[in-house]
């Protein structure tokens, strides 16, 4: 299945788009092959009742951008979708600034993996410049989990967040991580999708939080909901959600199913399906790729329809069919 990725997605980083009568984003500068254009953090409502969604990552420039947009208006809410480093960890500063509540589902878990994990180079003695050295530091440093956070109100699937003119249900929906909220505002039929669906790309399922059958369930999960748009953290606006929810879960299975022919032929390691799934795809991204296939692995192997010479779905693991 061929998920219609859209990447015509401009950006002015700091300014604030109206992008409807609730709606407002301001756009962090931190594009990776991971957070695509950067960090889109959402302002919803306005005067004395603020939310502000995903505020973003470490960057004092962001921050200021972000209450610039919001001056002589009073922040209430801070909600946040998952705590990985390019999400949440200005909430800190934003609250200080503001006193407002922050919510999320809760901490961040600790088998969590980091979008800085994920782009780690393959080997330690890749030859690196300075500069680029500095680069890749300043980037892990942006992306690394926010242990720190800790919601002032946890709130789960069902619960409802509201302010003057605006009401919001919490949507869970783990799989990318197991703390991922989605963020229904009703006013608008608007779901903020965080990193669970993305219209530029794929979401990384990790493992060992990551997890491929809760990703799966989630996707099922929102397909069936009446949202008529979704806004991701990364990227344009989604407006055709459950065509494209239905492509994406699509996708999925054919992966897996991708993944059960490759091992009909004989037994394999996850390098081995990557190097033969992923071979259209820059060799930057077989790292990430990896942890995809060894989700599904993990999935496949523990409904018993694929066996691991270690017992379990392992990183370095030969699978095969039984």
């Amino acid at each position: 299945m061929t998920v219609a990725f859209d990447t015509d997605h401009d950006v002015v980083y700091g300014a604030v788009d109206q992008l409807s009568p609730l709606i407002r984003r301001v756009t962090a500068n931190n594009p990776s092959k991971f957070t695509f254009r950067g960090t889109g953090t959402y302002i919803v409502g306005t005067g004395d009742h603020v939310a502000i969604i995903d505020p973003g990552p470490r960057d004092d420039d962001h921050v200021a951008a972000l209450l610039a947009a919001v001056e002589g208006e009073h922040v209430t809410h801070v909600l946040i979708t998952h705590t990985h480093g390019d999400h949440s960890p200005a909430a800190a500063a934003v609250v200080a600034a503001t006193g407002a509540t922050t919510y999320g589902f809760g901490p961040h878990p600790p088998d969590a993996v980091s979008e800085a994990d994920q782009a780690a180079p393959d080997t330690d003695d890749e030859p690196v410049d300075p500069e680029e050295a500095a680069r890749r530091a300043e980037q892990a440093e942006q992306e690394r989990p926010d242990t720190d956070f800790v919601p002032d109100e946890v709130v789960g699937d069902g619960d409802r967040i509201s302010g003057a003119g605006w009401s919001i249900e919490c949507v869970h929906t783990p799989g990318h991580i197991s703390n991922h909220l989605c963020f229904a505002l009703a006013e608008e039929s608007a779901l903020f999708s965080g990193d669970h669906v993305m219209g530029w790309s794929t979401t990384i399922i990790p493992p060992p939080d990551g997890d491929m059958a809760a990703y799966l369930g989630s996707l099922r999960l929102v397909a069936h909901r009446a949202e008529r748009v979704y806004y991701p953290t990364h990227g344009a606006a989604i407006t055709n959600p459950v065509p494209y929810v239905e492509s994406l879960l699509a996708h999925r299975l054919d992966r897996e199913q991708q993944i059960l022919d490759h091992l009909s032929l004989g037994p394999a390691t996850i390098p081995d399906m990557v190097a033969a799934l992923y071979a259209d795809v820059p060799e930057e991204l077989h790292r990430p790729a990896a942890r995809s296939v060894r989700a599904h692995l993990v999935q496949l192997v523990a409904e018993d329809r694929i066996g691991s010479d270690a017992g379990e779905a392992t990183a370095d693991a030969t699978y095969s069919r039984h």
